[in-house]
């Protein structure tokens, strides 16, 4: 049998990701030495590991498509985004979560499309396997990597969808996926189930290897970060499915990633939320303690989100997509966000505002008072022209002492998908859930040797700083002995942050007795201050509303995002989420 291709189609003049592998390195020519053509014709597909390849980058270019599409399902129905007046009336549907079946925002087409192209293309990597035209190791990587950007498809879709169709096998249309007597829809409990099973199974989970062709460095950016991390899917994936231990397993096998060889800044800090001393370091700072008018804008936090693929970026970011102006497709978030080049189509909502406003940063030693409000939220969002602007996903498109277009033809900017942040934050709700409350605290607060400290006057500080009387996935080791400590330690967790350390915001406040809930709530408001915009807002909320049960904790917060941007019928919407049928949007292909 001949490997296969019925549906998937790789277009050149189309894919960013293709166009900059193109640049890497010599050894990687074979990849690319096809006919200069539209299509790539069936009959030169599957010949050997470059067409596999080629293949994988065709599926994460149809993949980029799908930025804008993620970032407003997952943002837009939430509590921090709202529209502006640009928008039309799908958006606001979207917004006010009173969709109806012809939004084209909300078709889930493209995720099947996509979907289909990887079952075409696992297939024939099989076939390939085969017939030996990949070695098994080959075959592992790239098979694995397919069938995990599949399982992220189908997580989103659960999502947003509830009731899905679980299609694995090639087919020739998106339309035949509408037979139900042969795919049946799956609820969302089943799906996890299904994609848990199948990605588990999957016979690799590590990054590519450094060296392979599908892992350099060309043109300034760094490959790697292009494919989904298999160990955080599959750790949201237990985190779904309230399996918390083996999600927390699966989110510490990451935060150890660089956990061996040489100690130094990469053995620290990278996805351990460590400090270096550097511009690495992402804090929130100010060059004059507690004068806010000397805020540090470059290089610390909101750089992460503007520079280029160096060490920095390395050690904060897992999973990030970039777009290039010198390429297809064009960015489409610039659109979405921008008034200066886009459509200014959405803005922060006065509830995400509001959650920075009220979150006092840290008292300054030896003075008194201290600044109201989390810097974070400068950084997150500004106003450009009297208008309240996302900027997370604008600073390389727009300068931010200028407020203007660094170029306006060139609207280079990136689909940020996880980050340590994320990675911290979802271990601590899996590990607050399995009763270690005060790892979770200390993750997101400020850090571990701050949580678990030793006596005053003690410098032995073998019982402190640690948590090693837990079993893995918990047991951390940040005892940092100083430097007239006896015995001297420098453990592997030593210069852990945690997230508001890093940030200079006070520690979350904990009262009473109701430690688990209390903090889950920290927790999910910690998200929205950190990781706010960048695609995760509804899945939190929709998550923790299944958890507990309870319609109110996610139709209160989007009643009040409503209430406070005056969007009309905030009472009605609200009463339409106390019902969980109205959490998930009508499917329709």
């Amino acid at each position: 049998m001949k490997p296969e291709m019925k549906a998937f189609k790789i277009s050149y003049h189309s894919i960013v990701l293709l166009a900059l592998l193109m640049a890497g390195a010599v050894g990687c020519k074979k990849t690319f030495d096809k006919e200069p053509q539209q299509v790539l014709d069936v009959a030169n597909m599957y010949r050997d590991v470059y067409d596999a390849d080629a293949a994988i980058i065709g599926l994460y270019g149809k993949f980029v498509s799908l930025a804008d599409k993620y970032v407003l399902l997952n943002e837009l129905r939430g509590d921090m985004l709202n529209y502006t007046d640009n928008a039309d009336m799908y958006l606001r549907q979207l917004s006010s979560h009173n969709v109806t079946a012809d939004n084209p925002y909300t078709n889930p087409r493209p995720f099947y499309e996509l979907i289909l192209n990887c079952n075409d293309v696992l297939k024939n990597f099989q076939l390939m396997k085969r017939d030996n035209k990949m070695k098994e190791a080959e075959y592992n990587q790239r098979y694995s990597d397919v069938g995990a950007l599949r399982s992220f498809l189908y997580l989103q879709l659960g999502i947003h969808y509830g009731k899905v169709p679980y299609v694995t096998s090639a087919l020739a249309t998106v339309d035949e996926v509408k037979n139900k007597a042969n795919f049946p829809e799956l609820t969302f409990d089943a799906l996890i189930d299904s994609l848990i099973l199948f990605t588990e199974a999957l016979p690799f989970k590590d990054p590519y290897p450094a060296g392979t062709t599908l892992n350099i460095t060309s043109d300034g950016y760094q490959t790697a970060k292009f494919y989904v991390n298999k160990k955080c899917l599959l750790g949201d994936l237990y985190l779904w499915k309230g399996n918390y231990t083996a999600a927390a397993t699966k989110y510490r096998e990451v935060m150890e990633t660089s956990t061996n060889g040489t100690q130094g800044a990469r053995y620290y800090m990278q996805y351990k939320l460590g400090w270096n001393g550097s511009a690495e370091d992402h804090y929130i700072s100010y060059s004059r303690a507690g004068d806010a008018t000397s805020l540090v804008w470059e290089p610390q936090w909101r750089h992460m989100f503007q520079r280029g693929q160096d060490n920095g970026f390395d050690y904060e970011w897992i999973w990030v997509l970039p777009f290039d102006s010198k390429f297809q497709p064009e960015n489409p978030l610039i659109k979405l966000f921008s008034p200066v080049g886009g459509d200014y189509l959405v803005k922060p909502s006065k509830q995400a505002m509001d959650y920075w406003s009220n979150t006092p940063q840290r008292p300054i030693s030896g003075q008194t008072g201290f600044l109201p409000y989390d810097a974070r939220g400068i950084f997150s969002w500004r106003e450009i022209g009297g208008k309240p602007v996302v900027m997370k996903y604008l600073y390389n498109y727009i300068n931010y002492a200028t407020n203007s277009a660094v170029n306006p033809l060139q609207k280079n900017g990136k689909w940020f998908l996880y980050r340590q942040t994320h990675l911290h934050l979802r271990f601590a709700e899996a590990a607050n859930r399995a009763g270690k409350h005060k790892i979770a605290y200390a993750l997101f607060n400020s850090g571990f040797a701050s949580a678990f400290p030793p006596p005053s006057g003690v410098t032995d500080v073998t019982l402190y700083h640690n948590t090693l009387w837990e079993p893995y996935p918990f047991n951390f080791d940040a005892r940092n002995s100083g430097g007239t400590g006896v015995p001297y330690y420098r453990a592997d967790w030593y210069r852990n942050l945690g997230i508001r350390g890093r940030a200079n915001v006070q520690n979350y406040t904990i009262n009473g007795t109701d430690s688990l809930l209390q903090i889950e709530d920290g927790l999910i408001q910690e998200a929205a201050l950190e990781n706010g915009f960048e695609g995760t807002r509804w899945a939190d909320l929709l998550r923790i509303a299944l958890r507990r049960n309870d319609p109110a904790f996610l139709a209160d917060k989007i009643y009040q995002k409503m209430l406070k941007d005056g969007t009309p019928d905030a009472a009605g919407t609200r009463a339409r989420l106390m019902d969980k049928n109205n959490w998930y949007l009508p499917f329709k292909l």
